[in-house]
C-alpha cells in the first residue's frame, strides 16, 4: 500500500524548486556580468625611471638607499659606495640618513652631500674612447 502524496504537496514542491532554479539563475548571471565588467587586476603604469634617468642631483633625500639612487641616477652602486669608503655588504638596505648616523656622525649631511658630488662627477666625466674597428 503506497500512500498518494496530496497535490498541495506536489505543487509546494514543484513551485520550491522552480523558484531555487529561478534564484539560482538570477545569480548566476549577476555573478558573469561581474565577471565580464571586472576584465582582472589592472596593471600599474609603467615605472617612469626605467626609460628616463634622472639628472637633477638636488632631488636625492635621505631616505632614499644607494641601490634606489643607483638606479634612478644610472650610477653603479659600487662607485657611490667607494665614493663614501663604506662597505657594500650589509648596508645596501640602508637610508642614506642611516649610513650618514652610522659611518659619519659627527658629520651631518656629509653623506648626501657626498652622494651629489659623485653623481655630478660620474655624469661629467668624459665617455672612454672606444677603439677604432680593425682594418683587414
Amino acid at each position: 500500500m503506497t500512500e498518494k502524496r496530496k497535490p498541495k504537496t506536489n505543487l509546494l514542491v514543484l513551485g520550491l524548486t522552480v523558484f531555487g532554479c529561478l534564484l539560482m539563475l538570477v545569480f548566476g548571471l549577476r555573478v558573469m556580468r561581474a565577471l565580464d565588467k571586472f576584465d582582472g587586476v589592472p596593471q600599474p603604469p609603467p615605472f617612469a625611471a626605467a626609460d628616463e634617468i634622472e639628472t637633477d642631483v638636488e632631488t636625492i633625500e635621505d631616505w632614499m638607499t644607494v641601490p634606489f639612487i643607483s638606479h634612478t641616477y644610472g650610477v653603479p652602486p659600487e662607485v657611490l659606495m667607494k665614493a663614501l669608503m663604506i662597505p657594500v655588504k650589509g648596508n645596501h638596505k640602508k637610508s642614506l640618513k642611516e649610513l650618514n648616523e652610522e659611518y659619519y656622525p659627527r658629520s651631518d649631511g656629509y653623506v648626501i652631500d657626498t652622494v651629489k658630488a659623485t653623481i655630478l662627477a660620474y655624469r661629467s666625466s668624459p665617455a672612454p674612447d672606444v677603439p677604432a674597428p680593425p682594418q683587414p
